[in-house]
């Protein structure tokens, strides 16, 4: 990939969802000044649900600039940065092709890819649509949750350095098609040798 910058940094607080009687961090919005990133994520950054969101290996949510002009020509409108829920928006990225494993690294932050985006019924009610959660399966750009390897603070502006992961590649989609379903000797032997959320790592290891 080419050289590529953090096109935004985006954070939320807790907003009460249409419809719904809780609230939910999922609403973002970009902010211009430096954010600090530690292990659990952005600081201030509301995560309502922490038995289903945030924690250490999914401490941040990316998605590409491809992914969200992609979004924009489908949905008929622009989808500005933080309109999925995501923390980051990197430019020149398209998740289709990130993998479990895969880094960014700016000059302070080191970021590790460990799973992908499932959707959800919070996901759903933020775009007003329940059909939504099916129409971001068949897209398969479902963006990127990362742990922190490095701690740091981001703004945007910042160069960002990829860095591929080195061992057998399990990209975005392919975890997207295959959640919640059964994988093969070889696939879970794939999926283990890299370094999974690791609540995706003791299903695949539970009897």
């Amino acid at each position: 990939m080419p050289s590529m910058r953090i096109l935004a940094v985006c954070s939320g607080n807790a907003e009460r969802l249409r419809g719904k009687s809780y609230k939910s961090g999922i609403f973002k919005h970009p902010v211009a000044a430096p954010v600090m990133i530690d292990r659990e994520g952005l600081i201030g950054d509301a995560i309502c649900n922490r038995k289903h969101h945030g924690g250490i290996d999914q401490a941040v949510y990316g998605l590409g600039s491809v992914d969200l002009d992609w979004w924009s020509a489908e949905l008929g409108s622009e989808v500005s940065p933080g309109t999925f829920g995501e923390n980051l928006v990197i430019g020149g990225v398209d998740s289709r092709v990130i993998s479990v494993g895969d880094r960014f690294e700016t000059e302070q932050v080191i970021l590790e890819v460990t799973s992908t985006r499932i959707p959800c019924a919070t996901f759903a009610a933020r775009m007003q649509d329940a059909q939504f959660p099916k129409r971001f399966y068949k897209a398969g750009r479902p963006g990127f949750y990362c742990r922190v390897l490095k701690a740091g603070t981001v703004e945007p502006g910042d160069i960002v350095t990829f860095r591929p992961f080195s061992g057998e590649r399990v990209l975005m989609p392919e975890m997207l098609g295959t959640y919640g379903r059964n994988l093969s000797a070889v696939d879970r032997a794939r999926y283990l040798a890299a370094p999974i959320h690791y609540k995706l790592r003791a299903k695949l290891t539970t009897p």
